[in-house]
């Protein structure tokens, strides 16, 4: 009795990782809302490249760079996501099928992850850097200030993310 008890616990438990799908579905669906703010953006600069500046050029590439990137790491949490938690995405031997997938753990996502994060915050610091005013008054200059902050608090926990994983996997070998 206790072990048919157990069982059906153990079974409840071990479906209930569907309970995410809904999160990865909608993972999906926030990538063509981006794409629809990638091609907003795309139009806006195609449309304005004749009389825009080149700093402004450069600017609205890089926000395209920016949501390109957002865009990837959607994909990369969705698709690795779905498989460490859920299920194995069976496509057979697709020709397209990234060989990274089924292959990343959930210590190698946190890193990928967090190598995007960087990515999206230096694109986002280059920015500013690239629409600095001829005169910054104290209040951009602060925003500016925090914004390197801001990085560089990303950039240390990348690098500490990375040494927890490189000791971890140190320790798991010994």
């Amino acid at each position: 009795m206790i072990k048919k008890i157990e069982h059906s616990l153990e079974k409840t438990i071990f479906n209930s990782r569907w309970i995410l799908a809904p999160f990865y579905l909608g993972l999906v669906l926030s990538i063509f809302l981006l794409l629809i703010k990638f091609a907003q953006e795309f139009w806006h600069m195609a449309t304005h490249v004749l009389v825009a500046s080149e700093a402004d050029v450069i600017v609205g590439i890089l926000a395209l760079v920016d949501m390109s990137l957002v865009g990837s790491l959607l994909l990369m949490i969705i698709f690795s996501g779905y498989e460490i938690f859920i299920s194995k995405i069976d496509v057979g031997d697709h020709k397209d099928r990234p060989d990274w997938m089924g292959k990343v753990d959930f210590s190698g996502l946190k890193l990928k992850v967090i190598g995007a994060i960087v990515a999206i915050s230096a694109i986002d610091l280059l920015k500013s850097f690239m629409d600095i005013p001829a005169e910054m008054s104290d209040a951009d200059a602060n925003s500016l200030k925090w914004k390197v902050i801001i990085h560089m608090a990303f950039v240390v926990s990348g690098v500490l993310f990375a040494i927890m994983d490189k000791v971890a996997g140190d320790t798991k070998k010994h």
